[in-house]
């Protein structure tokens, strides 16, 4: 069974930096996508980050490239979310996501089959 469990979030004021990190367990991740997405209240969730599990290649939402950075440890299995740089906006429940690599599936939500229970930012300005 597969588990994704989210920590790390917490409330810090703008301009603060903070990691997540998602503990991955149940199956081997390899040829998996991993990603982290956000909602926050009263909007839609929205991609974040993705990594490849096997050769670490990442992708970015536009919102956060050159502030956040994801990553993956094969031997913790574990991914981490660095954010940088937080603002106000990035206020938001985020979520770890699984599932198998497909290049052109990567930043819908809807394609993936495992999720976390989420793990509340708040940044306050």
């Amino acid at each position: 069974q597969v588990q994704l469990v989210e920590s790390g979030g917490g409330l810090v004021q703008a301009g603060i930096s903070l990691r997540l990190s998602c503990a991955a367990s149940g199956r081997n991740f390899s040829g998996y996508v991993m990603a982290w997405f956000r909602q926050a209240p009263g909007k839609e969730r929205e991609f974040v980050a993705s990594v490849i599990w096997t050769g670490g290649f990442t992708n970015y939402a536009d919102f956060v490239k050159g502030r956040f950075t994801i990553s993956r440890d094969n031997r913790k299995n574990t991914v981490s979310l660095e954010m940088n740089s937080l603002k106000p906006e990035d206020t938001a429940v985020y979520y770890c996501a699984a599932t198998v690599f497909r290049r052109d599936a990567v930043q819908d939500g809807a394609n993936y089959d495992y999720w976390g229970r989420g793990t509340q930012v708040t940044v306050s300005s």
